[in-house]
């Protein structure tokens, strides 16, 4: 079933219109439990497009397995996805500011405050973001450390590699996620991929996991994949930033999501003009990377990857 979540008039007899598919089980749907799948709140975020149509896709393979109900929310800024572009049109707004809004408010106040309503009640959201055009991120779920003692065990089940526990400070109290599990609702916000691209096998991941957490609270009961056991970190000094010291082209010289020695090359930036080498890029620790440049023009200061220390996931 698709269903309007919300809708507004545009110039020239065109409409917004926010929309969501349910798929829940033949009959009588009440005391069911219930699981909500965002994404599209940054129109320049498209890894979570694929994982709605995979997550369909399979659940109408084999409907007779659910046992719950599953929302899934494909676009929550559609006029950013149609122009590609983070905020929305016109507005020069991040969506991801104005939450939980405010039903008598301006077009995004009235936008946030629908979805809000929609999705308020779940018994668990799963939000998803890609990176930016930039960075190529791992799988992984970002937690405000308000909220950890219960969304760490479900994000567990999730099957990302890596968990992220922010400090509160950290987190803006006006984001979709927070809003809602601030009011009951909980909701893990999944960070993967790169903007304006779909990556294939982060998706498939994204969605077993999808899958298994929907059998852990009772809502599927078909087979499931195996899911990984993720690094967990709860320490902003468990992360290693690497920032350019000079601007020019960054070329990597290792993989995303490889364990490194201290010293190890990462990568250079060199001056296509000269032919020199700027910079040679050097893992600071021993560690894994779990994020990396991936548009290869850098400034001074630019981030061209993270690490995650050693000690976190050795323990």
């Amino acid at each position: 079933m698709i269903k309007t979540v919300a809708s507004v008039a545009l110039p020239v007899d065109e409409v917004l219109a926010i929309k969501k598919r349910r798929i829940a089980p033949e009959g009588k749907t009440k005391g069911m439990k219930r699981i909500s799948v965002v994404t599209g709140i940054h129109g320049d975020e498209l890894e979570g497009q694929y994982v709605c149509y995979e997550l369909g896709r399979r659940i109408e393979a084999q409907k007779d397995k659910l046992k719950g109900i599953v929302d899934i929310y494909p676009a929550m800024n559609p006029l950013g996805i149609d122009s590609i572009t983070r905020g929305i049109p016109a507005f020069d707004l991040d969506m991801n500011r104005l939450f939980p809004g405010n039903i008598e408010g301006n077009m995004t106040e009235y936008l946030a405050a629908e979805i809000m309503k929609d999705v308020s009640g779940s018994d668990l959201v799963v939000d998803i973001h890609a990176s930016n055009i930039y960075l190529t991120e791992i799988p992984q779920i970002r937690i405000n450390e308000l909220h950890e003692d219960f969304l760490v065990p479900v994000a567990k089940q999730s099957n990302v590699d890596f968990i992220w526990v922010h400090g509160a400070s950290t987190v803006l109290e006006s984001t979709f996620a927070y809003s809602l599990n601030s009011t009951g609702t909980p909701c893990l916000v999944v960070e993967m991929g790169v903007g304006m691209r779909i990556t294939k096998a982060y998706g498939d991941q994204m969605v077993d996991g999808i899958f298994n957490m929907m059998k852990e609270m009772g809502i599927w009961e078909g087979d499931v994949n195996p899911v990984r056991e993720p690094i967990i970190s709860k320490d902003w000094q468990d992360v290693s930033y690497l920032n350019a010291s000079v601007g020019g082209l960054f070329v990597p010289h290792v993989n995303h999501w490889v364990k490194l020695k201290e010293g190890d090359l990462i990568g250079e930036i060199i001056n296509p003009l000269t032919g020199q080498v700027l910079e040679s890029v050097t893992s600071p620790v021993d560690g894994i990377l779990f994020t990396i440049r991936d548009y290869p023009i850098v400034d001074e200061g630019s981030l061209v990857g993270r690490l995650l220390r050693k000690e976190v996931y050795e323990g």
